[in-house]
């Protein structure tokens, strides 16, 4: 199964994660939480790994939406955004929205919106 959506660029990690937070900015997402998965497993295991970044964002509206429609969606919020470093490039997915429409009814709509959305940040960068 497909649950992400991604993204190859050619510039830097750190410009990665700008890029995205700007885009997500113009389509009315913040960045809720940033999770260094580098730095936690270095802190927590001693183990050395790449740098690899988890964003938390939400987009107020349709997370509201979203909550009206099934209290229990908020498992599957914020929708997560990784940025990691692989091979010397760095890529980009976001979780599929439209996976969510796969255990709960009525999120489709919602779903598909939030969806063509997280494409458009994608495109963007």
């Amino acid at each position: 199964m497909k649950y992400s959506i991604s993204k190859v660029v050619d510039f830097p990690y750190e410009k990665a994660i700008e890029r995205v937070t700007e885009e997500l900015k113009k389509e009315g997402f913040g960045i809720l939480t940033t999770i260094d998965v580098r730095e936690t497993l270095k802190n927590k295991l001693n183990v050395d790994y790449p740098r690899y970044v988890i964003l938390g964002a939400c987009n107020p509206a349709f997370a509201h939406q979203a909550l009206l429609t099934d209290e229990e969606i908020g498992l599957f919020l914020p929708c997560n955004i990784i940025v990691y470093e692989k091979n010397g490039k760095t890529h980009i997915s976001v979780f599929d929205p439209s996976i969510m429409a796969k255990f709960t009814t009525n999120i489709t709509p919602i779903a598909q919106s939030v969806r063509e959305k997280l494409e458009r940040v994608l495109a963007g960068i």
